[in-house]
């Protein structure tokens, strides 16, 4: 059974037991989609209203591009949920390998290597995800239905622990890896995504207590 089909009391009780997997990654993925079903709840609850109808058509454009562009990274988002606890698991396979021979020991390393890279990619797409879609929020503060700002504040606040989250899985599998040139510019891409998503995260959070303040 997938992650994404248990129920939120199943999957908790998943998360509180002795079993490594799911973890971290898998609930910043989930994280970062709960982000993006408040940002959209907002655009359900905006786009049909008349007051919105009445803004210029650029506006209104701008932000049902937005409602509906980042419905399918909502969607990926919920596939990585059972990715990253597959990748990790596929690493946990590689280190049960028999190791007899120099041969198994060849093969036994090169699945683990192979195992951690996809490891370090999974949790690396979220973090792109999340800040991505971060960077897209703002136009609803000012636009979105305003009886909803809260939820674009929560949705930012998801999203950020999503992305910091999954930043922290990247960093953890990439110091089991060999590759010095692959660490460093991943390191660098993780850093730069946790810079300023938090840069966004802070000024929507911000911009939503003063306005309901």
């Amino acid at each position: 059974m997938k992650l994404i089909d248990l129920s939120v009391h199943e999957f908790v009780r998943d998360l509180d037991s002795p079993k490594p997997a799911p973890g971290g990654g898998s609930t910043s993925a989930l994280a970062g989609a709960m982000g993006i079903g408040l940002s959209r709840m907002v655009g359900h609850l905006t786009i049909p209203k008349k007051k919105f109808k009445d803004l210029d058509t650029d506006i209104q454009d701008e932000i049902v591009a937005l409602h509906e562009g980042v419905k399918n990274q909502e969607q990926r988002l919920l596939d990585l949920i059972d990715e990253d606890t597959n990748a990790f698991n596929a690493i946990m396979r590689a280190f049960k390998m028999p190791k007899e021979t120099d041969e198994e020991k060849k093969e036994r390393k090169k699945a683990i290597e192979d195992a951690t890279y996809k490891a370090t990619e999974v949790p690396l797409e979220i973090v792109r995800i999340a800040h991505d879609v971060l960077g897209r929020l703002k136009p609803l503060l000012e636009y979105g239905n305003q009886n909803a700002i809260s939820d674009i504040g929560v949705g930012a606040l998801m999203l950020y622990a999503g992305l910091e989250g999954a930043a922290m899985n990247v960093k953890i599998n990439l110091s089991s890896l060999k590759d010095e040139t692959y660490k460093q510019k991943v390191s660098e891409e993780v850093e730069s995504h946790m810079k300023d998503g938090k840069r966004l995260s802070e000024e929507i959070t911000s911009k939503v207590h003063e306005m309901i303040s």
